[in-house]
């Protein structure tokens, strides 16, 4: 088993966290913060959005399971990448669309990937998508860690994430566990 590690922000790190957890090849997708300093690594601070962290989730894959490729396509279906600084009514930069490459492939398959969605018209706005080095990644407080799982009713689980992977699963459901 070859183990890698990719990162990405798309919005709310509750939904792309329970979303990587249910796919094959993925043996941990963790919420948490990168971008910003240490000190100000923590869900209020960051929900100001005055730090310049995003709300990430790291995700940890079995290369032979799937590849860092199929991770991007699961992602750019979770979110909308042509939305600056936001996603939906979540609004800010820590809301942002962001991939934190791990290593020279991975920027080359990210810009490679961006690039087709460009060239294929696949989106009637702009990709406002980052693509950026890794920074210090600094793990959500404990409550925020598979979040979802134990709030379906609440309100913006129901009304958002739920229709959201919903919608997903149906989609991926070859590639789901």
């Amino acid at each position: 088993m070859a183990q890698q590690i990719a990162t990405f922000g798309g919005g709310c790190f509750w939904c792309i966290e329970t979303a990587f957890n249910a796919l094959k090849g993925v043996t941990r997708a963790v919420s948490g913060y990168c971008g910003g300093d240490e000190a100000s690594a923590n869900y209020q601070a960051v929900c100001s959005g005055t730090t310049e962290h995003a709300e990430v989730v790291q995700v940890t894959f079995d290369d032979q399971v799937t590849s860092f490729q199929a991770l991007l396509t699961f992602f750019f279906s979770l979110h909308d990448p042509t939305q600056l600084n936001r996603q939906g009514n979540d609004i800010g930069p820590q809301y942002r669309s962001v991939i934190f490459y791990h290593d020279e492939t991975q920027m080359r398959i990210a810009k490679s990937a961006m690039s087709d969605f460009v060239e294929g018209d696949v989106y009637e706005h702009n990709i406002a998508t980052q693509l950026v080095p890794i920074m210090p990644f600094y793990p959500a407080e404990d409550y925020h860690q598979a979040y979802y799982n134990g709030h379906t009713q609440e309100p913006y689980c129901a009304m958002v994430i739920t229709p959201k992977l919903n919608k997903f699963k149906e989609r991926y459901k070859t590639f789901l566990k």
